[in-house]
């Protein structure tokens, strides 16, 4: 199962949208460690072995949760 991040960078219009393997508590735990480390980095890496790296300094929000893409059907 894959783990939708999105990332919202503060002075940008567009967030950031990482696939990761990683579950929803390990990347929320990241998070957290980063910023309490004060000038930390956030360092993701998605399903096909790409590295983002954005500074804590920066962030706006981190949206964590379980991804969508193909999935086909309707929900009610």
């Amino acid at each position: 199962m894959t783990v939708e991040v999105k990332i919202g960078v503060q002075n940008t219009a567009r967030e950031l949208v990482i696939e990761t393997e990683e579950t929803n508590e390990a990347v929320a735990k990241l998070v957290q460690d980063a910023i309490a480390a004060g000038d930390g980095v956030i360092s993701l890496t998605d399903t096909k072995g790409k590295v983002t790296v954005v500074p804590t300094a920066k962030l706006a929000y981190v949206e964590i949760g379980r991804s969508t893409a193909g999935q086909v059907g309707f929900r009610s």
